[in-house]
């Protein structure tokens, strides 16, 4: 008996102790603080961090985050370098503009108005952003530029080049509520002839017109030599003047702080996975479903626009593969070639085969992405990158797989609280409740009735009710796309969100611009509309040349690609060479020669060389070049000036690695873009062959 009641005391002890842990988890499940969970991303940077960053990586991950060394000579120079002339008070009119489009085509836009209003020797009204008015709901707090950037900030810095105003004179006012002063809708090939034949008579008649830009900017990218100087003054509007107010600053430096925890570097990389641009090169195969569905239709809008003058079904493959469509993140291979492939990285073994469904290498494609790339040039799966730009077409499911390789893959929603964005956007005017409500419950008396007055017996059993319709079904493309054919006009929701996207950009392009390394998903695309990647490698390229920002040819990647898809299991053994021999000649000049074909006749703020820079001579290039001021070394330096001496005397490299130990590390560990760099962990070069030797009996049906 006593042995029975001790038993008994003991289930009930292991009863109670139960219920208490139940009660306590979900106490804590109930209580916990969503910013903990958001900020899960910088306790997992801590937790990497128990380990010597240094010590485990070895000498091949410090040399993944170095200064280009031979780009470490050219220097920001937009200095007027000629007779340039103060603007003065009495001129030929007003300028009074509204811009259409996101945020790439508004800085555009901002730039080339500037320099516009220096050559038609104008007053230039502080634009207006239509994405950010107050018919979209935005803050009372702001206008329609303030809302991204700092006035005050802008119209000093232009003091020298440009008069610059708030808004026009009263009386000029009144003309533009009537509509009666001229209106231009300008091209981006519009050439200087144009505005000095067609546009200046009207403006010194009427002292104002207006011009409506919509496809991110109003004069051709390239200009004539003699116009060098209006080249200059783009650039000091973009990297100088043209400043994002303060709330918008602090937030984005904030974000940079977090990512560099520790000391840390970290990579930016923009997919560039935006609707228009899908739909222009007729990339919809590439996606699925609905995706599909909405490209298409967009392409369809641009077909009957003209904007496109192809036929709306094309093959995205055969586009992929010429480098119209870009690299994709979720795009995968199979579990073999990992496991040949992986080792080849830096002689590191950086996937474990337990690992390999996890990753998400389950199925074979013939289109490999990113995170192979980024793994070919030896980044670990602890790295930390920043996924850039506020549209990412087909949505998270895409960066699946990217983000299972490397589980440091942050954005903005992880490096910032849910307060620190809704400060940035300010207080906003509530949208109106939502007063469709169901039809009342009926009464049983009226179920009754209803049921006696109803036909013969038997009768059939009543209908399911209706699926309910919830909110977020009614705007957007959930509300359409499955039952109309025409897509509706943008809700308040909508109107809203693009606004939103603006301030999602700025602080990206932020990130982007500080970040060690830069990687674009899809820039240069050919569709003459600005980018998001080619604005900020252009930055990159301005501010500090020789920071690692690649520039790949995709049209070469996908050759590399498909060379290797028809045999995974033994793929040829210089690929990994390959890619890494390309990228890392695409960080230096021949990767500057490609842009400058490719993106600067689209918009020369991503490519902002030899205007806006200068190259600081060594001692023994300056006896060689002393009775010379230009400087003839390759296409993307051709006519190039040497800094002032005050730049030779005053300039600093800054690069990523600052200890002394990596400072007297020998000039054989120096990134050489004419030899890839083939280290291991040891130091010693890298075998391919004994480790893909390692895999000849394996069986290709496991």
């Amino acid at each position: 008996m006593l042995v029975k009641s001790k038993i008994k005391w003991v289930a009930l002890g292991g009863l109670v102790l139960s219920f208490v842990s139940l009660l306590v988890h979900l106490l804590l499940a109930k209580y916990s603080s969503a910013d903990l969970v958001r900020h899960s991303a910088i306790t997992g940077f801590t937790e990497d961090l128990n380990v010597n960053i240094e010590g485990r990586q070895g000498a091949g991950y410090s040399k993944l985050w170095k200064n280009v060394v031979s780009l470490e000579s050219l220097q920001p120079y937009a200095n007027p370098r000629s007779g340039y002339p103060v603007p003065t008070v009495q001129n030929n009119g007003f300028i009074y503009a509204k811009i259409f489009g996101g945020f790439e085509k508004i800085r555009s836009s901002i730039c080339d108005l500037v320099t516009i209003s220096r050559l038609l020797n104008a007053t230039l009204v502080i634009p207006e952003i239509q994405e950010s008015t107050h018919g979209k709901g935005i803050s009372s707090k702001f206008k329609s530029f303030s809302y991204l950037y700092n006035e005050d900030q802008f119209i000093a810095g232009l003091i020298q080049d440009v008069t610059i105003v708030k808004s026009l004179p009263p009386e000029l006012n009144e003309l533009r509520k009537l509509k009666q002063f001229p209106i231009f809708k300008p091209k981006t090939s519009a050439s200087p002839t144009f505005y000095m034949k067609e546009v200046l008579p009207k403006l010194k008649k009427a002292k104002v017109v207006g011009l409506v830009l919509y496809d991110g900017g109003c004069l051709q990218p390239i200009l004539p030599s003699r116009l060098a100087e209006y080249q200059r003054l783009r650039c000091r509007v973009a990297f100088h003047a043209l400043r994002f107010r303060p709330e918008i600053l602090e937030l984005g430096h904030l974000m940079v702080e977090r990512l560099r925890a520790f000391g840390q570097p970290y990579l930016a990389f923009n997919p560039g996975l935006v609707r228009d641009t899908l739909a222009y090169h007729g990339c919809a195969e590439l996606f699925q479903d609905v995706h599909t569905e909405l490209i298409q239709y967009r392409r369809a809008q641009m077909i009957k626009r003209g904007i496109v003058k192809e036929e709306l079904n094309v093959d995205s493959h055969v586009r992929k593969a010429n480098g119209s469509c870009p690299l994709m993140p979720e795009d995968s291979l199979e579990k073999s070639f990992v496991k040949i492939f992986s080792p080849l990285v830096l002689g590191v073994s950086f996937l474990k085969p337990h690992r390999y469904d996890a990753v998400g290498f389950d199925s074979f494609s013939d289109e490999r992405g990113v995170g192979l790339l980024l793994w070919a040039m030896g980044y670990p799966p602890k790295t930390r990158i920043y996924l850039a730009g506020s549209e990412t077409f087909g949505g998270q499911r895409v960066m699946i797989p990217l983000r299972a390789m490397y589980t440091n893959l942050v954005d903005r929603t992880s490096l910032c609280s849910n307060q620190e964005l809704t400060n940035l956007i300010g207080p906003e005017i509530p949208f109106p409740e939502d007063n469709s409500l169901p039809p009342p419950a009926k009464s049983l008396d009226q179920l009754k009735e209803e049921w006696q007055k109803a036909g013969p017996r038997p009768r059939p059993l009543p209908p399911p009710p209706d699926r309910p319709t919830y909110r977020h079904e009614k705007e957007g493309w959930y509300g359409w796309v499955a039952e109309k054919d025409s897509e509706p006009d943008p809700s308040p929701i909508d109107s809203r969100s693009q606004a939103h996207r603006l301030l999602w950009d700025a602080l990206d392009y932020i990130v982007s611009v500080e970040a060690d390394a830069f990687f674009p998903g899809f820039n240069a695309d050919g569709s003459g509309w600005p980018d998001f990647s080619s604005l900020v490698m252009g930055h990159r390229l301005y501010e500090m040349a020789s920071t690692r920002t690649y520039r790949p040819d995709r049209k070469y990647l996908a050759e590399l690609f498909n060379s290797s898809r028809d045999n995974p299991y033994h793929p040829r053994r210089n690929w990994t060479l390959s890619v890494r021999e390309h990228l890392n000649k695409s960080l230096g000049e021949e990767g500057l020669e490609r842009e400058f074909r490719q993106s600067k006749p689209t918009s020369f703020l991503s490519h902002p060389i030899p205007e806006c820079s200068c190259r600081i001579l060594k001692p023994t290039e300056i006896a060689s070049t002393s009775n010379k001021n230009k400087i003839n070394h390759h296409l993307s330096y051709e006519g190039e000036n040497v800094c002032p001496k005050w730049m030779h005397e005053g300039v600093k490299t800054v690069s990523y690695q600052k200890n002394p130990a990596n400072e007297s590390e020998s000039q054989e560990d120096e990134l050489d873009f004419e030899e890839q760099p083939e280290l291991d962990n040891g130091g010693s070069t890298t075998v391919t062959t004994p480790l893909l030797e390692q895999d000849e009996e394996m069986d290709p049906n496991d």
